[in-house]
């Protein structure tokens, strides 16, 4: 299985933080708000990365094959 990462598109955010709200294993926020991702999306998390991704409302997060 190839390893799989959060991106988040920078310009598009807006630092609202709903990500966080439902990947707290995963995501961080900084000071303002913005995500600060932690590591790669394991399979125990992906359930939860998909709903992340789709519950951003402004599309800004995305999950992609890892670097």
């Amino acid at each position: 299985m190839t390893a799989r990462e959060l991106r988040v598109d920078w310009p598009e955010c807006r630092a609202r933080g709903l990500c966080h709200e439902v990947l707290p294993d995963l995501i961080d926020l900084d000071e303002w708000g913005y995500p600060i991702v932690r590591g790669p999306v394991t399979p125990d998390l992906m359930s939860e990365a998909r709903v992340a991704v789709r519950t951003c409302p402004r599309l800004a997060l995305r999950i992609v094959d890892a670097r």
